[in-house]
């Protein structure tokens, strides 16, 4: 370990108890021992009282109050050192010496210069009498055998009742959805329930609830198919809104105890990404992505340790408590630092494919329908629109408990996208995908086209994948294969032109050479 690491922003970080994990704030001043480790008041003083009640440092005490001077001078803390009873014949040889005055107070004499008579070399003996064989270790020698933990920045010096987030700074919910239309494709309603909810979530954080009327948490839960934008639509939103952003797979968690990421272990994600910074990370978002995994299983006598429990263990972060998180690690172990994060201000937004949904909503809708002429067809609503009709019992039956929905009070559904909102995702967002390979070839001074025929094509060709715009990135960059390989090697070649016949495999792409009326055009 250098002392780059040691030195390096010990202002902005919180230092760390190597034995407990705890952060300086709970601790107190720690103490900063060679090799960078860091020990707090409380572990120091138990180490000593089970050193002592031990046995281990009967030896001089004067030694061990040198010791304790020394750490207190560079520390700045006192510790209270336990009194033993002092051998009064020892004590008066040293400070009075001996008839010849070769041994004094604060004098190391070595079993060289000790006399050859008999009283010396009793007292050389008897050392190992006194003090069992335990040798110091030179933690200098030691330097960067410590594991590198990671830091906790220092909390703000913020005045009470000072808002954490600028009021000012916060866009309207139109602001917000402008600013999403020139990301993402379609998906208005979902867009439009998004902005409103973020912006009701973040004005609550900047006025820090000023008068008795305590405004609650805005938590979403986003259904749609595989592929309709609901992670996107959050990473955009995240860097919209310049806040740190979690994303955490629900199919890795398992409740404490279990093989498996902690329940925890979503916050210990957002406090990376704020840079440890537990004040940043408290007004962050938390995305939990395919949240149908964990819906209570059926039908089964086992423990379930995937699915409910993790519904069960998820209830205090949504609704706002204080929980301790593992800092850099995905579960409570003895390697890695703790630390406090308050939830009350994380939004945590949940999404899922939720497959089968359809086929619950569908038999409560054919159950409602009546007898006779009246009556409405089984076949009324398709997959696609009958997702519109869904609500919380519906959810509950998929096997999500009533506890869970009650803490995700904003619902809404995507819709799964057709050709043609796919072929606009090709083309039409500011990243686009089609802009992406067209910046590529121009760093090789090529121009890349896509005609609207072989656009239709590839879209229709991510239709039948059922994967929505995943399947997107995939399609293209199997016939791009060869003309990204091929390009570097001729100079010559100015424009490559994309057509449908080149997607359905009836024919090549058209390559035209630099110099030609059409390359400029």
């Amino acid at each position: 370990m250098s002392n780059e690491y040691n030195n390096n922003n010990d202002d902005e970080y919180e230092k760390i108890c190597y034995l407990c994990r705890r952060p300086e704030s709970k601790t107190g001043k720690m103490i900063t021992m060679m090799g960078g480790m860091h020990i707090c008041p409380d572990c120091m003083q138990n180490t000593m009282n089970t050193l002592m009640s031990s046995g281990v440092m009967d030896g001089d005490l004067k030694d061990m109050e040198n010791m304790m001077n020394n750490m207190n001078m560079f520390s700045g803390m006192g510790f209270a050192v336990p009194k033993q009873k002092e051998d009064t014949d020892s004590s008066k040889n040293i400070s009075e010496g001996n008839e010849e005055g070769e041994k004094v107070e604060g004098q190391v004499v070595s079993a060289d210069d000790t006399p050859n008579n008999q009283e010396g070399d009793e007292k050389t003996e008897e050392i190992p009498k006194k003090t069992p064989n335990i040798s110091f270790i030179n933690l200098g020698e030691m330097m960067g055998d410590f594991p590198r933990r990671q830091k906790i920045k220092k909390k703000s010096n913020r005045k009470p009742g000072e808002p954490l987030i600028d009021l000012k700074k916060v866009p309207a919910p139109h602001k917000i959805k402008e600013q999403l239309d020139e990301y993402v494709i379609g998906q208005d309603y979902a867009k439009k329930v998004m902005s409103v909810a973020v912006y009701n979530h973040y004005k609550r954080v900047a006025t820090n609830t000023m008068d008795e009327i305590e405004i609650e948490k805005s938590n979403m839960l986003m259904i749609g198919p595989t592929g309709c934008g609901k992670t996107y639509l959050v990473k955009t939103l995240a860097k919209l809104l310049d806040v740190p952003l979690a994303i955490a797979d629900a199919t890795s968690l398992t409740e404490a105890g279990y093989i498996g990421d902690d329940i925890e272990s979503v916050l210990s994600k957002l406090l990376a990404a704020a840079d440890n910074d537990v004040e940043k990370a408290e007004t962050g978002i938390v995305f939990i992505d395919e949240i149908d995994k964990i819906a209570k299983k059926q039908n089964t006598n086992s423990r379930d340790v995937s699915g409910e429990a993790v519904q069960q263990g998820l209830l205090k972060l949504l609704e706002g408590s204080e929980v301790e998180v593992p800092v850099g690690s995905n579960s409570k172990n003895a390697m890695v630092p703790l630390t406090t994060i308050n939830t009350r201000n994380i939004l945590f937004i949940c999404g899922g494919a939720f497959p089968n949904l359809t086929e619950i909503i569908k038999e409560r809708l054919n159950k409602q329908s009546a007898i006779g002429f009246q009556a409405d067809l089984k076949d009324k609503y398709d997959d696609k629109d009958v997702l519109k009709e869904v609500t919380v019992d519906d959810l509950k039956n998929f096997g999500m408990i009533p506890e869970f929905l009650g803490r995700l009070p904003i619902m809404f559904t995507l819709d799964g996208l057709s050709s043609e909102m796919l072929q606009k995702v090709l083309k039409e967002p500011r990243n686009a995908i089609l802009k992406q390979y067209q910046k590529l070839l121009e760093l090789d001074e090529v121009k890349l086209e896509f005609d609207d025929e072989a656009i239709a094509a590839i879209a229709d060709e991510a239709v039948k994948k059922k994967t929505g715009a995943r399947a997107l990135r995939a399609i293209i960059e199997k016939f791009m294969l060869d003309i990204m390989y091929e390009i570097p090697k001729d100079d010559n070649i100015g424009k490559v032109i994309i057509t449908r016949d080149y997607i359905e495999n009836n024919g090549s792409p058209r390559i035209i050479m630099r110099g030609t009326e059409e390359s400029e055009a």
